[in-house]
């Protein structure tokens, strides 16, 4: 009852349970905010009494307080039920900024002036980050939107029409602003996506529930049913054998014998391929060898002069006289230079 202006954060829970019930949402912005509950429950809801526990938070002088909320869910009056429902987006508005009296009367009432219905009222307020939409930027004026859903008992009127003729769903195709008559009479306070807006006609749909009609339980044919036997029948496995064992291996080996015959009994050999070619080649190929032939001795029997490693030297201690590595009867070209290369 104390009036301050100290930062309090509020939790809610269904008694009993760490959350709140499905139909009901929460928010608070800041610690010097006010918390908002909003949601609208559904027919399994009718009769039963929610109790919300609300724990208060002092966040300078860490105080507690906990109160507890009932709300009695009644049922909907189904003497004048609202048939025609259409859902707006309303750009520059908050979910709690929405909730409040003033607000949402400004907002019936401006449906109401293009509508003109007899009966009108708000049926469901959703925050747009609860269907997908994204935090805005921390701009000011900056808002995240509100989807308000209202319900009416007349048919939708033509300025609510527009949004469905071809022009302005191209429009929207093409991320552009569709053009509707009675936009001016919301723009003063709501910006409408009319891109977004959602007619649904409920005396149009049609009821997808099927009645199953079900039989006795007995086989068309009256017969009964016969399981299959628990004894297996032997099988012959020699067909499977040849096809998947018998018959490679045949073909492999008619392949190694045609690969074998080409290798070994269709060899040419030396004399067939003397015999072949002309005698002025062959004459020419061995004057060729005996020519590499001869050069090759006479290169081994050529005199060259001795490296100094192969000279007689005095050994450095005892001064005697040491051979030389090699003499004149060894080949050259077979003997290293060095001793170290032996």
């Amino acid at each position: 009852g104390e009036i301050s202006n100290d930062p309090i954060t509020f939790n809610t829970n269904l008694m009993g349970y760490p959350d709140r019930p499905g139909w009901l949402r929460y928010i608070q912005r800041t610690p010097y905010s006010d918390g908002v509950l909003y949601g609208s429950p559904t027919v399994e809801n009718v009769g039963k009494p929610t109790i919300i526990e609300i724990t208060a938070y002092n966040r300078r002088t860490f105080e507690t307080a906990r109160h507890n909320l009932i709300i009695n869910i009644m049922t909907a009056e189904v003497d004048f039920p609202l048939p025609y429902q259409a859902e707006f987006f309303i750009r520059n508005m908050n979910v709690e900024e929405m909730l409040a009296s003033e607000v949402l009367g400004d907002f019936l009432g401006a449906v109401k002036n293009v509508w003109q219905p007899e009966r009108l009222n708000a049926i469901n307020i959703t925050s747009a980050l609860d269907r997908g939409g994204r935090v805005p930027l921390p701009i000011n004026d900056m808002k995240e939107g509100v989807y308000v859903m209202v319900g009416a008992d007349v048919p939708f009127s033509s300025c609510l029409r527009e949004v469905e003729n071809p022009q302005n769903q191209l429009r929207c195709s093409q991320e552009m602003e569709p053009v509707i008559t009675c936009d001016k009479k919301f723009r003063t306070q709501f910006h409408i996506d009319w891109c977004k807006i959602s007619l649904v006609d409920n005396t149009k749909q049609v009821s997808t529930f099927q009645e199953v009609v079900r039989g006795e339980g007995i086989l068309p044919d009256g017969g009964e049913y016969k399981p299959p036997s628990d004894t297996l029948k032997s099988r012959d496995y020699y067909s499977d054998f040849l096809i998947t064992l018998a018959v490679p291996s045949a073909i492999a080996l008619v392949l190694f014998l045609i690969l074998a015959y080409i290798m070994c009994c269709r060899r040419e050999g030396v004399e067939k391929r003397n015999m072949q070619t002309p005698d002025i080649q062959l004459v020419h190929h061995s004057a060729i060898q005996k020519s590499t032939k001869e050069l090759r001795d006479m290169s081994k029997n050529r005199e060259i002069a001795w490296p100094l490693s192969t000279l007689p030297v005095f050994h450095p201690v005892t001064g005697e006289i040491v051979p030389a590595l090699h003499t004149d009867s060894y080949d050259n070209t077979s003997m290293p230079l060095m001793q170290t290369q032996q």
